[in-house]
């Protein structure tokens, strides 16, 4: 039986959907498969954005149907005959998970009885304790993202009769989280709670401690609604502007009811400017207004009332070629005003400030450790593609490193470095001029306040780099000048951040091929000692465990020698990320059973390995199956340490391990991480041109890892 978790709450707008999402979260770094179900759904006609949301970050395949218990309408009909539907799918979902959270409903009335009490009554009926959320915010307020805390004592207050209804109703309390706290009173909230609990009396009438009482502080930008949020309210349709920029949050609202001269100096960072679409002077300001520089960004324009625009008017829009989002409704002012005013954020798919914003502050404010360990999750000997994602986050976290991104001009970095500054997994420096990166940054709604930005055209930095470039180049006739107009190239820029201590590691990539991007380092950083080549791996996550695959990406057709050299450096490469080497010397033979030139190749390149690294367990020339399958190895290498357990494969050509390392990624669905450069003093890490954001996050954290491992002190005109 699954170890599951109720997640409730004692009324709206508690922001119940970021606990969920930490929980999840937490949840997913040990257990192999996370399921979510959804109690109570608002509708059978409209699909839950919260569970939608939540179905993207879990580690089992279950689909919206299964994973909704009953409607608000069904519990209205038979609150009943509702109960015992939620067991029964409950049980479905149970059967597929090691852990699910249950989401309890969201305080729209679910009949007679109190919505918390029919929420602890569920909870009871499936044998799950609840996680009791409180709302922070007493009232929202009558300005956009504003709203009044509530004090320690009235938290308490709040709590009592919660507590009364779980008991009353036999279920189990399990913690008690306060969302959206005053954030200069979390202390003294949890020592008021925490007080109330050890005092309330226990369903079965002995009180045990819950895993703990934990307070997070309210976050403007979770609560703030986006432009796109705001559209279906005012019956809104985008007229102009970057379908990326509706995801930025509405900080404020300004009603341009007067003359642009006054109108300037009320906008404020984030607004949304609301302006009667006869007023073409004013609207034509403000998108020159924004496109200066010198006023606050604003999040868009909201054109109200059923004026259309004149031919002349839509004409010089075209030419300002603005990105900045218009919408247009055919609501009067006052009603427009009233809608966008009582509109509030949501945690929904896609929105990635929000999740990792979320995520963030739970980890800040939650022991998580603490959490899970109560439930009774232990961890997993099974390692899924998400628990290695997650591994890996956690790792590059525990010594912060610098990692260098050259290309601060490409959206998917932007979005990839916010993630990383938010979830704490690196420091970092993105190269680009200040203003156009900051600038793109706010209009995405993405918050890069904690990177450094950094011009290539640095005229103390790139004399600094044109000096050491020319010193290293000597030989290869560089002069000082030919040095300076290479090294503001982003990529020598990037590399010699890394090679001179600047940085720690680069990662780029994601708008430069693959000989762009690792040219500058085979001529700056170079090899290890010992180590003859650059090679690299794929990390390949599989269903239940993490391979590594190399070289798939660099040697098209390595000798015995350089084929020694990449299975000892990703020997080195499965230590660093924790996965025992066990090395597999791939060919179309096994053992002594074949002949020829490329068999041989193998042979010597083992002889190699355990020559120079004779702890090392490796063997070869081995068969992909013999390497891979228990039942295989041991019809073929019974007596091997290695066959059928192998955890590093050593591909015999770039042609076998890229075909290879594809077909299983796509056949097998495993999820392919890299590839990661290996063998070079200091780490380099080269993008697919398709990169997606996560990869360019797990990229940046694995280099972050390399750099972990680094030895410290590491002369930079080595």
């Amino acid at each position: 039986m699954a170890q599951s978790i109720y997640i409730t709450s004692t009324e709206g707008l508690s922001g119940k959907s970021t606990i969920v999402l930490g929980v999840l979260d937490a949840l997913s770094r040990t257990t192999p498969r996370v399921g979510v179900f959804r109690a109570i759904a608002r509708s059978a006609l409209e699909r839950d954005y919260v569970l939608e949301m939540l179905l993207h970050n879990i580690g089992v395949e279950l689909d919206y149907e299964e994973s909704v218990g009953v409607t608000y309408d069904e519990v209205r009909d038979d609150a009943d005959a509702a109960l015992s539907k939620i067991v029964e799918r409950f049980k479905a979902v149970e059967a597929k998970c090691d852990a699910v959270v249950i989401v309890g409903s969201d305080f729209t009335d679910v009949g007679s009885t109190s919505e918390l009490g029919y929420n602890a009554r569920i909870a009871a009926n499936l044998g799950t304790p609840v996680l009791l959320v409180l709302n922070g915010r007493a009232s929202e307020g009558d300005r956009l993202g504003f709203s009044i805390p509530r004090t320690p004592d009235e938290l308490a207050r709040l709590v009592m009769p919660a507590l009364t209804d779980l008991t009353q109703h036999r279920a189990e309390l399990f913690a008690v989280i306060t969302n959206r706290a005053d954030p200069d009173h979390l202390d003294e909230i949890n020592d008021a709670i925490r007080a109330v609990v050890a005092d309330a009396p226990a369903a079965d009438g002995i009180r045990e401690a819950p895993v703990g009482v934990w307070a997070i502080p309210e976050d403007v930008y979770l609560v703030a609604p986006a432009v796109r949020d705001l559209m279906p309210k005012i019956d809104g349709r985008l007229l102009r502007g970057d379908d990326d920029l509706l995801t930025r949050e509405v900080l404020d609202v300004v009603i341009a009811g007067m003359s642009l001269d006054n109108i300037l100096p009320r906008l404020t960072e984030g607004a949304i400017v609301i302006v009667p679409a006869d007023r073409t002077e004013v609207l034509l300001g403000l998108l020159l207004a924004n496109s200066s520089g010198t006023f606050p960004s604003i999040a868009g324009i909201i054109l109200n009332g059923p004026f259309p625009l004149p031919a002349a008017v839509q004409e010089l829009m075209v030419g300002l070629d603005s990105s900045l989002p218009i919408v247009l409704t055919d609501l009067d002012t006052y009603d427009t005003a009233v809608r966008v005013m009582s509109s509030r954020g949501r945690l929904a798919a896609g929105s990635q400030r929000r999740f990792d914003t979320a995520v963030a502050l739970f980890e800040q404010n939650v022991d998580t450790e603490e959490l899970t360990r109560a439930l009774g999750l232990a961890h997993s000997a099974v390692v899924t593609p998400l628990m290695f994602e997650y591994q890996l986050l956690e790792t590059a976290r525990t010594t912060r490193k610098r990692i260098v991104l050259p290309e601060g001009s490409d959206d998917r970095v932007l979005k990839a470095a916010a993630t990383v500054l938010a979830r704490g997994i690196a420091d970092l420096t993105i190269l680009g001029e200040d203003a156009e990166v900051r600038g793109r940054a706010v209009e995405l709604g993405l918050d890069l306040s904690a990177a450094q930005v950094l011009s290539p055209f640095d005229p103390a930095t790139v004399d600094l780099f044109a000096t050491e470039y020319a010193r290293l180049r000597a030989h290869k006739g560089v002069t000082y000048e030919k040095a300076a107009d290479i090294v503001t190239d982003v990529s020598y820029f990037g590399t010699m951040m890394v090679h001179l201590g600047l940085a720690d590691g680069m990662v780029s990539g994601a708008a430069h091929t693959t000989a762009h991007t690792i040219r500058p380092a085979f001529e700056i950083i170079k090899t290890r000692s010992g180590v003859s080549v650059v090679s690299s791996v794929f990390l390949m996550a599989l269903a239940d465990r993490v391979l590594v695959y190399g070289d798939c990406a660099v040697i098209p057709d390595p000798t015995a020698e350089q084929l020694a050299d990449i299975a000892v450096s990703s020997a080195a490469t499965a230590r660093e990320f924790g996965i025992d080497p066990r090395v597999a010397m791939l060919s179309y033979s096994t053992g002594e059973s074949g002949s020829g030139a490329d068999v041989e190749k193998v042979r010597s390149a083992t002889a190699l390995v355990r020559e120079r690294t004779p702890d090392l367990l490796v063997e070869g020339p081995i068969q992909y199956d013999a390497a891979a399958d228990a039942a295989v190895a041991k019809a073929k290498m019974p007596d091997s340490q290695v066959a059928g357990r192998a955890t590093v494969f050593v591909f015999p050509d770039l042609n076998t391990g890229n075909n290879t390392y594809k077909a299983v990624q796509r056949s097998a669905g495993a999820v392919a991480m890299g590839p990661v450069l290996q063998g070079l003093n200091k780490p380099i890490n080269d993008l697919s041109r398709g990169a997606l954001v996560d990869d360019i996050v797990n990229t940046i954290a694995i280099t972050a890892i390399q750099a972990q491992a680094e030895p410290a002190g590491t002369d930079a005109s080595a």
